[in-house]
């Protein structure tokens, strides 16, 4: 019995250990620049934004909220072809896309999406 709790300690952390980052969307790189930076640049301004995915598209993933220290900002995923149902809410996600008006508000049209 004694020889079986090293191997399951070592079961256990092999299954908390780190995890393989996932890209969906396009491949991209640049700086990040807070969510309140992207809600005052010009429209079709191309961002990237790090932070807390907190709300998210019930239905078909297709939209989500991203929150920061600085603010929220609605990031809209439909056009760039990938959805964010396999996604879990709280996950920390760098999030690449422009800056478009919809209607009277800000949002992020991604193109890609690091979590």
């Amino acid at each position: 019995m004694t020889r079986l709790l090293p191997l399951a300690v070592a079961v256990l952390l092999t299954g908390c250990g780190s995890r393989k980052e996932a890209t969906l969307g396009s491949a991209f790189e640049g700086t990040t620049v807070p969510i309140a930076a992207a809600r005052h640049t010009n429209s079709d301004a191309r961002v990237v934004l790090s932070g807390t995915m907190t709300e998210k598209c019930p239905v078909a993933g297709c939209w989500f909220v991203l929150r920061d220290e600085s603010g929220t900002i609605k990031v809209e995923t439909k056009n760039a072809g990938f959805v964010v149902v396999e996604v879990p809410l709280r996950s920390t996600l760098v999030v690449a896309g422009r800056v478009v008006t919809n209607g009277t508000e800000r949002v992020i049209d991604a193109t890609g999406l690091r979590y």
